[in-house]
């Protein structure tokens, strides 16, 4: 039965990869007319609940929204052909239209809520020493072997989700990384990376690979960014984005506010910084996530006020309604999600220990993924009762 299962589906992802590459080469010569007509045929073969409205939804801000419309005309046209092709039959066909059915189909028939994602960290050694990392408590000498992350990601693929996000310690010093993104390159992975150990010779590989998106963390201008992340990071991460630019490989940005830096990562200097220059050295997205006390020496003073919290959650709207480039603002924005996303409601984290957190800024585990399957972790009680409770907030 499940290799029955396996087969169609690897049958609709062949046909599917096939259309959606000559969709999205016919989709190049104009944007501004096809990508409307792409979008219509996501609609017409979406097949998971709410799928074909939120496409519509998005068919909706294409049509009437000048800004977000150059935005998404800009990703057809500063990404690389072979780096688009992969992104997209990874998320949209593998991860949405395939997986995501695969993911209720599981729940309806084995009880277990699956998630769309999951981060993990497969090494916890860093480069870098940042004050007030959320990692900062990790051991730094932990690391997931090869054989396992193999294993999480062929049991999880078997659960619908092809989606993943990483983080550490730093994951570009795992050395078995892109070896891991090439064997699963029918998955599509995100990033969490300081940006210091991207070079020439690493922008290559994933422009080859295609399927990675690393999101750079930065800090504000130059100043702010060197406080806290150390002398020359700065300079280090904008040549990172000019290499990856440069290769067309789809690059985004994470800010972590604090008290002391909320006016000037939200100001129109910074956010046309980002557009003006950043995006032109390859930045399409930003993540932003208010100060933690958690990991290296939390500092209580770090944290966003409350005025300030309530100032971010109008100023963030206003950018998005003039400012060509997506900000996704990880705990303001739960009120249009129904509420906190961890827990397994919509993700988890594993450490570079191999401990399943329920989140990455809730340091506690009752399980370990060396000692599970990725199904069993799904079914122990925090993360099977925390999706139904998070969602009323």
């Amino acid at each position: 039965m499940i290799s029955k299962r396996l087969n169609l589906d690897y049958a609709k992802k062949i046909l599917g990869e096939k259309l959606i590459e000559q969709v999205l080469s016919y989709i190049e010569g104009n944007p501004e007319t096809n990508i409307p007509r792409f979008l219509h045929l996501i609609e017409l073969i979406a097949r998971a609940p709410g799928h074909k409205e939120s496409v519509q939804n998005v068919q909706q801000v294409y049509k009437n929204d000048p800004v977000m419309r150059e935005y998404l005309n800009r990703l057809f046209s500063e990404i690389d052909h072979g780096v688009r092709k992969k992104l997209v039959c990874n998320t949209i066909l593998n991860a949405i239209l395939l997986g995501r059915p695969r993911q209720i189909q599981v729940e309806q028939e084995e009880g277990i809520h699956v998630p769309f994602t999951f981060l993990i960290d497969p090494t916890s050694a860093c480069n870098l020493k940042c004050i007030g990392c959320w990692a900062g408590e990790y051991r730094k000498h932990d690391q997931l072997e090869p054989e396992l992350l193999d294993r999480i990601f062929c049991e999880a693929k078997e659960l619908g989700i092809y989606a993943v996000v990483m983080s550490g310690g730093e994951p570009f010093m795992y050395p078995y990384l892109f070896d891991i993104a090439e064997k699963h390159n029918d998955m599509v992975f995100m990033i969490y990376t300081n940006g210091t150990r991207i070079n020439e010779q690493v922008a290559d590989r994933l422009r080859e690979l295609g399927n990675i998106s690393p999101a750079i963390s930065i800090q504000g201008w130059e100043e702010r960014t060197d406080h806290r992340r150390g002398k020359g990071v700065f300079r280090r991460i904008t040549q990172a984005m000019d290499y990856l630019k440069e290769r067309g490989v789809l690059c985004g940005a994470s800010i972590t506010i604090t008290r002391e830096n909320v006016e000037e990562v939200a100001s129109d200097e910074f956010i046309d910084f980002l557009i003006k220059k950043v995006i032109k050295k390859g930045v399409k997205y930003v993540w932003t996530f208010h100060y933690i006390p958690i990991g290296s020496e939390p500092n209580l003073d770090l944290m966003v006020l409350p005025e300030q919290r309530a100032w971010l959650v109008n100023r963030i709207v206003q950018l998005r309604s003039e400012k060509p480039i997506a900000i996704i603002d990880f705990w303001n924005d739960g009120a249009l999600i129904g509420g906190c996303i961890a827990g397994g409601r919509c993700y988890f984290h594993i450490n570079a220990r191999g401990d399943v957190e329920p989140c990455a800024f809730a340091h506690f585990a009752v399980d370990n993924i060396k000692e599970k399957s990725l199904k069993d972790v799904l079914q122990s009680p925090p993360l099977q009762g925390l999706p139904e409770a998070s969602a009323v907030f």
